[in-house]
């Protein structure tokens, strides 16, 4: 091949494949170049055609004889001009080829001509009816240039012009840094350099930026191959630029849309669904978001279906905010009426029931978005939320000043957003529909307020569950006994939602029942597992587990012991006067539900003045903290002996549990209180009719004593009736026990376990009313049982004035 300088060739086959050829000519047709593509499409060796006259080379295969000189190929189309030709090749076969003459910058020789030529034959199927050198120079988005070893550009095509805003003049002689400032230039030169040096092509390198400085924001990818004389000395680069700008924006696009799908649906709190479509949206497609919902929506209310209205505008409220400012807060708090004017794209959106498009706010709009003056917003979109035909609120986006205007692209992927987080929120809002019921059936099921009574000082936490773990089954109870005594519950129903909340409820009213006829922690538990085993079997989703775990025990202020029992639950703290705290050590006993196996119950003193804490597994077990941490604290929260209960209570839960518990918290402390000897006073009563007037006597000047004389003959009625039923009937010991607490509390018992019952006494009996008297002159009256035997008991209120 030829050396004369700024000539491109290739040393080593062809630039542009087996059907098509490179020719490099001068200005007076004589060929400087030819690739080994033109040797293998043309017939002619290199070392035969460089030097020859172009026509000579490639006579045209008209009608008549062929030209042996002139003007030839070149001289027919001239510079720039492309075109059909037939040729001749040099066994005489006639080429159909593709002609593409293009100039090449010589500045130190004679103008030169770059010919492209490509065999329709070969080329023209494979290219569906487009030939290869039309989209070589003219075919968007291909930019191709010729660069010198000085890096000076020596020729462009169309396209290249096209995407960087030069006329080809522009380009001749002239550098990168010279022509395109808003290249990467010091990356894309020293990319042409080490080509040029190195000979290694460089392919599909990517950049981003701007081709020119006063153009948007582009991507694109580069090849670049080093020319090459016959001998191998570099004389140049070929520069390849592709734009994939729309490429990378669909392909952004989808990111964009995967990445939100992938931050919305997370939660089933509706203001939190909102807050994540301002997050998926901001800084990917926005630079600020805002998203107003319905206050009805954020109730877990159905809104109301059919267009918007002035009163759907009205009833909007802030539920999510983003920003790339975070120095500027939102505009309006999270859930305060959002108002906008009638005017404002917003409210033509939500009214219009479709997105709104505004590249360029107009400065001048008295409806500006103040805040979005301060951020500098220049473009906005509206989107409605909305889902099943019905109106869930709006989405608003914006792009300050660092940004270039919003396309219909980019509300296209707002719209695909806002679809998607409608589901999301319509979602949560059902959720927090069915929260709100099932929360108000909790708290319907739960005590208020606890019962008054004197064996214990108690106080309780209730924190219900997180609304999206759902609301759970715990419960709590203080039950007043017979005797002065109290029974402290807790309980834990498996699950959450609806069904734990009513089978809490069921359960609390079994232990309340049970704890009424006066069973002993284990038995009231033994019912309670029956109970549970039968509401699984009647359960309609059989593969639905149901079970629950419950503590019991009963205190007695007068004898000062505590009897508890539990069934899978945590064991209660017992905080001594001196403030020690440790557990109650008690056997577990299995949850309720699995059935067949027994409970047991322990007994043991508890110092007046002692606290004992029960409660349940969320107080002490969370995601951030484990079962034994959690008890620690609890035991270091309630060593504090003599805190007011309340002070202590709070400690405990604001120490333990989580902003947002993922279970329900339930925490009952209960400080022990006596009855002492000036509130109690008891008799032996030997086994003889006699011992009843006796009795009598006692009792009376024990009221006297107490200062309850109106309630002696009431009282003495009551005492010979339950002496003289235990002396007949009963067996020994005998006792009888006056107790004055809130009410007069009167109490005998007997060595025999034979259940005493009240019926209706006909005319001509003798006796049978005992009972029934008893039940019309008293408060209540019933019998508790031991293993070693019974007590019937009545009470009275205290002052209790006789009709």
């Amino acid at each position: 091949m030829g050396d004369s300088a700024n000539v491109p060739s290739v040393a080593e086959g062809s630039l542009w494949g087996p059907a098509t050829a490179v020719i490099v000519i001068d200005g007076a047709g004589v060929v400087r170049a030819w690739d080994e593509g033109a040797t293998a499409l043309l017939g002619y060796p290199a070392g035969e055609a460089i030097g020859r006259l172009l026509a000579d080379v490639l006579p045209p295969a008209g009608m008549g004889s062929p030209e042996p000189s002139g003007p030839g190929l070149a001289g027919h189309l001239g510079p720039g001009g492309e075109g059909r030709q037939l040729l001749r090749r040099r066994d005489g076969s006639r080429l159909d080829l593709d002609v593409k003459v293009l100039p090449v910058h010589n500045p130190s020789g004679p103008a030169m001509s770059l010919i492209l030529l490509a065999d329709t034959t070969r080329v023209w199927p494979t290219l569906a009816g487009r030939s290869l050198l039309e989209g070589l120079d003219r075919t968007a988005p291909v930019g191709m240039a010729v660069l010198d070893t000085e890096l000076r550009f020596t020729w462009v095509n169309d396209a290249m012009q096209e995407m960087c805003g030069v006329p080809r003049q522009g380009f001749l002689g002239r550098r990168p840094a010279d022509v395109l400032p808003g290249l990467d230039v010091a990356r894309t030169q020293a990319e042409i350099s080490e080509v040029i040096t190195t000979g290694t092509p460089s392919l599909g390198r990517a950049y981003a930026g701007r081709v020119r400085a006063d153009a948007a924001h582009v991507t694109y990818s580069t090849s670049c191959f080093r020319l090459e004389t016959e001998d191998g000395r570099a004389i140049g680069a070929c520069y390849i630029v592709l734009s994939t700008t729309d490429h990378y924006r669909a392909q952004q696009k989808l990111t964009l849309l995967n990445e939100a799908r992938k931050r919305m649906g997370n939660t089933l709190d509706v203001v939190g669904a909102a807050q994540e479509l301002a997050d998926a949206a901001v800084p990917g497609l926005a630079d600020r978001a805002t998203v107003d919902l319905l206050a009805a929506v954020l109730r877990g209310e159905e809104p109301q279906p059919g267009p918007a209205d002035a009163a759907t505008l009205a009833d909007l409220r802030s539920a999510g905010y983003r920003s790339t400012r975070g120095d500027v807060p939102p505009p309006i708090p999270r859930g305060e009426p959002s108002v906008y004017p009638g005017r404002s794209p917003t409210a033509r959106a939500i009214a219009g029931g479709a997105p709104l498009l505004i590249p360029h706010v107009d400065p001048t709009d008295p409806d500006r978005d103040t805040h979005g003056c301060r951020l500098g917003i220049h473009s906005l979109m509206a989107v409605p939320i909305r889902s099943r035909d019905t109106t869930l609120g709006a989405a608003t986006f914006g792009r300050s000043r660092d940004s270039g205007p919003f396309t219909p692209d980019d509300l296209d992927l707002a719209e695909e957003m806002a679809a998607h987080a409608a589901v999301c929120i319509d979602n949560a809002r059902r959720y927090t529909h069915e929260h709100a019921a099932a929360l108000t059936l909790q708290r319907s099921l739960l005590p208020v307020d606890l019962p008054a009574q004197n064996a214990v000082e108690a106080t309780y936490r209730y924190l219900p569950a997180d609304a999206e773990a759902g609301v759970g089954g715990d419960w709590f109870d203080v039950i007043p006994l017979s005797g002065a005594r109290v029974a402290l519950v807790v309980g834990d129903v498996v699950g959450h939602g609806i069904h734990a909340a009513a089978t809490m409820g069921r359960l609390r009213a079994a232990v309340q029942t049970l704890a009424d006829i006066d069973l002993a922690p284990d038995e009231v538990l033994a019912h309670l597992d029956d109970m549970v085993s039968r509401i699984a079997l009647e359960a309609r989703d059989p593969s639905g587990v149901i079970g629950a775990t419950c503590l019991y025990a009963t205190y007695d202020p007068v004898t000062r012991h505590c009897t508890l029992a539990r069934a899978g639950h945590p064991p209660p703290v017992l905080v001594a006067p001196d403030g020690s705290a440790r557990l109650v050590d008690l056997p577990s006993g299995p949850p309720l539900g699995l059935g067949g196996l027994p409970f047991e119950s322990v007994c043991f003193p508890v110092p007046e003045g002692s606290v004992l804490a029960l409660y349940t597994d969320g107080l002490i077990h969370t995601p951030s903290l484990d079962t034994d941490r959690g008890l620690q604290n609890l035991t270091d929260a309630l060593a504090a002996p003599w805190t007011p209960l309340e002070e202590q209570c709070q400690a405990a839960v604001t120490g333990l549990a989580d902003d947002r518990p993922t279970d329900d918290v339930a925490l009952l402390l209960a400080r022990t209180g006596v009855l002492g000897k000036d509130h109690v006073a008891c008799w032996d009563i030997p086994k003889e009719p006699a011992a009843v007037a006796a009795a009598r006597a006692n009792a009376a000047r024990q009221l006297g004593a107490w200062g309850l004389e109106d309630l002696a003959f009431t009282t003495e009625l009551v005492v010979s009736e339950l002496v003289t039923n235990a002396v007949r009937y009963g067996s020994d010991p005998v006792t009888l026990r006056l107790i004055r607490d809130r009410t007069l509390i009167c109490e005998v018992f007997d060595g025999s376990s034979t259940s005493p019952h009240m019926r209706h006494a006909r005319t001509t009996d003798e006796g049978g009313r005992g009972l029934f008297m008893i039940a019309q002159i008293t408060e209540r009256w019933g019998a508790r049982y031991a293993k070693d035997g019974k007590t019937v008991w009545s009470e009275q209120a205290l002052r209790r004035q006789m009709r």
